[in-house]
Formats: structure tokens, C-alpha cells, sequence
């Protein structure tokens, strides 16, 4: 029978296939990025008070008034940045159909857009959809890291439409610096192309600070910034999510939000508009904190256990480099702590476009309570007294 073409060069979510493993095999699931504690009281409170008040049927497709309003003062309050809760708001099903929805309303067949890599694995298929070219570029330098400029000005060319930034960056960790993001705020501008941000794990920040390459000079009318309530709430199964764009793209990209979901779930925008408007600086602050001493916690354990890793700056991930472990291939390594350690990580090969790229690395998450971190970090000390396939 039939498929598309699109279709057949589309994996199953590796990172959703190995929770299936983990679920499987009893292992602490370190590898999809989903918290295992409470998301705070007053979403959940006014989500049910909505429910309960009959706030059910359909919200307005580009999301609740009371929601882009919050946004808006959102945007205005930490990062002094004027958006406008009539024409430059979408709000949603996730992070994820924001950046599908974007694409499919600035992206033509044939044009190229840039992935940074190593990526998140939705960029890649979200540009396929739209008969676009993806062009991978790795950027981030092992082992710190670091950002390669000049190998990204390579990837430009009069055909770019867009480049994809993630930062903070998930799977590295890495956050984009004000100094980075003017050079590459230069490139989109000489090559007239769209900024691409996906900003999730914006409030998740442990060094430098998160700067939204929208408030640089020049910036917010050739910038669509994609952000969400998944991470910042600890709500990964609500989908709600943010795009903050120019009014002319805006309009584009809410005619394809509306065929493609018509609109985010009415009660839950209730309860996600309540925390932006209750929650203040203390509760980012302490979120930051928190997941500070997660990460910590785990990053301690993987190097005692013979991981090489960086500390992230952001985000809730670690990627490591498990070649002083194994001769194993990655998905291979992976599959074996799942099974025999009990541990479940992602394959760094998922965050390439050429596997061999990540054959070397592993990716753990760390939204999980101290508790289960550290039980975690047990299992993983174990893993050089077992008697390890190579």
C-alpha cells in the first residue's frame, strides 16, 4: 500500500521507545524529559475550577484572552520585551505542533532550513513535512560543548529560510550567550532568514543568563519565538504551547495552527494563565534551584560511574560519553543499562543525522526528585562490576 515519500526516512521517537523499554524492564526512566513530582497548586486548582465551571467547548483558536494576556505581561516583566496579546500570539498544542505550525506557515518546498546539531529529534521530520531541505550543522563541539560559529556561516546560502535555535539547549545543556546570539542574529540578517527559537527550558538556567534572540537590536521582526508550559510547570501532558511572532506572520501561522489542531485544550489555558499570573520571581528562582541540585546530584554520580560529561548551563539533561565504559554502540549500551542496570537513557545517534556522530553517547534526564536520582546513581556505580558486553 501506498505512503508518502515524506513518511519513509521517519523513525519512531527513540526517546519514546526506550520509556516503552524502561516501563518494560522496571527501569528508572532517565530518558524522556517528563517530571515525576507535583506541578504547582494553582494550575491544578484553576484547570479544575474551569472544568467544573463548564469552561469546555472550544477556546478562541489562537488561545484564551485571559492567556495572551498573561504572556504578554510575562514577556514584559522578565524580559522587557513588548508583544502585542491581539496579532502576535498562537498559543498552542505543545512546543511541539508550535514549531510544526511555524514551519509550515514561513517554509516553502524546497527551501533549506538550518538544524543545529546535536537536536532535538522533532526539528529534522518538522522541516520534511513541509517538503523542505533540512541542512544539519553540528555546531556544539564535544566534550564542553562549545559553539562553532564559523562551521554555522557555512550552513547559510541564499536558499535559507530559517534556523532552528534551541537554547537552552536540550541535548547539551548549552545556553546561547548575548555574544553569540548577536553573531548569529548578523547571519540571519545577511541572509535574510527567519530565527527559529524554541525557548522550553527558558526559566531552567544555571549559568549566564537567558537572553531571547527577539530583544537584540534588529531582531523581533525576523524572529518567532516558540516557548510552552511543559517545563516551566512541570506539565508535559498538558500541551500548552507558546509562539510570539510578527503580526504578518502571526496571521500566517494561526490559519495553520487552526487546521491543524484548531486550538489548545479551553480549562487547561485557564490553569496555565493562572501561574503566569500568580507565579512570580521567587517561583523561577527557586525552579532553577531546584533543578540545580538534580543536577548536581546526577552529574556527580555518571563521572564516580566513568561517564565524561559537562555540567549543562541549562535545561534538564546531561549527554555523555560512555567510550571509557564500552566498546558498545550507543543504542546497544543503551538497551543494556535498561535491561541489566535498570537505568534507561537515550541514544546519542537520535540527536544526528548521521548516527556514527553519536555512536559514542548516551543522554539522561534529570526531572525526577533527589530520591530517585540517587537511586539511579546507585544502579549506574554498578555498571563497571558487572561483566559489560564490548
Amino acid at each position: 500500500m501506498h505512503t508518502a515519500n515524506r513518511t519513509h526516512g521517519f523513525t519512531e521517537s527513540v526517546i519514546r521507545g526506550m520509556t516503552r523499554l524502561a516501563n518494560e524492564h522496571d527501569a528508572i526512566n532517565l530518558a524522556q524529559g517528563f517530571p515525576n513530582f507535583a506541578a504547582p497548586e494553582v494550575l491544578k486548582a484553576e484547570a479544575a475550577r474551569a472544568i467544573h465551571d463548564d469552561v469546555n467547548q472550544y477556546a478562541i483558536t489562537w488561545g484564551s484572552r485571559r492567556l495572551r494576556l498573561a504572556l504578554t505581561r510575562k514577556y514584559a516583566d522578565v524580559y522587557g520585551m513588548e508583544v502585542d496579546p491581539e496579532a502576535d500570539i498562537t498559543i498552542t498544542c505543545g512546543a511541539t505542533e508550535a514549531m510544526a505550525a511555524v514551519l509550515l506557515a514561513i517554509v516553502d518546498p524546497g527551501d533549506e532550513v538550518i538544524v543545529p546539531e546535536p537536536f532535538y529529534e522533532n526539528y529534522g521530520p518538522d522541516t520534511i513535512i513541509c517538503a523542505a531541505r533540512p541542512v544539519f550543522c553540528p555546531i556544539w563541539e564535544p566534550p564542553e560543548w562549545e559553539l562553532d560559529l564559523d562551521r554555522l556561516e557555512r550552513a547559510f546560502s541564499e536558499r535559507t529560510r530559517a534556523l532552528i535555535l534551541n537554547t537552552p539547549n536540550n541535548p547539551t545543556g548549552r545556553v546561547l550567550s548575548r555574544t553569540d546570539l548577536e553573531a548569529i542574529a548578523e547571519l540571519c540578517a545577511r541572509y535574510d532568514a527567519w530565527a527559529v527559537t524554541d525557548e522550553v527550558y527558558e526559566h531552567i538556567l544555571y549559568e549566564g543568563e537567558h537572553v531571547p534572540i527577539a530583544t537584540l537590536p534588529g531582531m523581533r521582526d525576523r524572529t518567532i519565538t516558540i516557548s510552552g508550559a511543559s517545563k516551566t510547570y512541570s506539565v508535559t501532558g498538558w500541551r500548552i504551547g507558546t509562539i510570539i511572532a510578527p503580526a504578518a506572520v502571526t496571521d500566517a501561522i494561526r490559519k495553520v495552527h487552526d487546521f491543524l489542531t484548531v486550538g489548545a485544550p479551553a480549562p487547561l489555558q485557564e490553569g496555565v494563565a493562572a501561574a503566569m499570573e500568580t507565579l512570580g520571581p521567587d517561583y523561577y528562582e527557586g525552579l532553577a534551584s531546584d533543578y540545580r541540585a538534580r543536577r548536581d546530584a546526577l552529574h556527580g554520580r555518571l563521572v564516580e560511574a566513568g561517564f565524561q560529561a559537562a555540567s549543562p548551563d541549562g535545561a534538564y539533561y546531561i549527554l555523555t560519553d560512555f567510550s571509557e565504559i564500552s566498546d558498545l554502540p550507543d543504542d546497544e549500551f543503551s538497551f543494556w543499562l535498561t535491561r541489566e542496570i535498570g537505568v534507561a537513557p537515550v541514544p546519542g545517534s537520535s540527536f544526528y543525522d548521521d548516527p556514527a556522530h553519536g555512536r559514542h553517547l548516551i543522554r539522561f534526564a534529570f526531572p525526577k526528585t533527589l530520591d530517585m536520582l540517587e537511586e539511579a546513581g546507585a544502579r549506574l556505580a554498578r555498571v563497571r562490576e558487572r561483566a559489560l558486553p564490548r
